[in-house]
């Protein structure tokens, strides 16, 4: 089963490599200087200029910050449904506890939409206990996916994660491992 690696932006390359990544999602703010890794062809990154807010940010002059937009939330579908799925997506955002693990969880339901949110959600907090999912990013992905409020509730469900150091990567499946039991 695929996974996602999540991880802060000062441990992406390291994350890639250790990882064997060949796609990256980067959620920075827009025009924030960085460098992608080598492993990573341009275009197999998608990158996303927003700020970790969850107000509605106007983005319109130097300076203002820009909150993530369903146009956002749809490139990160899009990614996600074409990703070949044969070597870990990596996600990325400054610290690695807000925006990249929203990302992740939305990319998780825009591959594999037939799982639970609930399970879900409980499958990213055992993988992070310091993910705080942007919940402007879950409630944009909700809707944009047809999940009736119940990704939004699953999230809050698990709560604000621990305070964190920004240096916590996590690898998130995708869906529910299948157990192989033999008869």
């Amino acid at each position: 089963m695929p996974h996602i690696v999540v991880a802060p932006l000062s441990r992406i390359a390291e994350m890639a490599v250790r990882h064997g990544c060949r796609d990256m999602v980067s959620l920075l703010a827009k025009g924030q200087a960085f460098h992608r890794p080598a492993v990573i062809s341009a275009s197999r990154h998608l990158v996303l200029g927003l700020n970790d807010i969850t107000f509605g940010g106007t983005g319109k002059k130097a300076g203002d910050l820009i909150a993530p937009q369903e146009e956002h939330v749809a490139e990160v579908i899009g990614f996600a449904r074409n990703w070949d799925r044969a070597a870990p997506l990596l996600v990325h955002c400054w610290m690695g506890v807000s925006r990249s693990p929203a990302a992740a969880a939305i990319a998780a339901l825009a591959i594999e939409p037939d799982q639970d949110d609930h399970a879900l959600a409980q499958r990213l907090r055992a993988a992070s206990p310091y993910a705080t999912p942007n919940s402007r990013l879950i409630e944009i992905g909700d809707h944009l996916l047809g999940r009736g409020g119940s990704l939004v509730a699953a999230i809050k469900a698990i709560g604000r994660g621990a305070d964190a150091n920004g240096n916590a990567p996590f690898v998130f499946a995708i869906a529910p491992e299948v157990s192989a039991d033999a008869d």
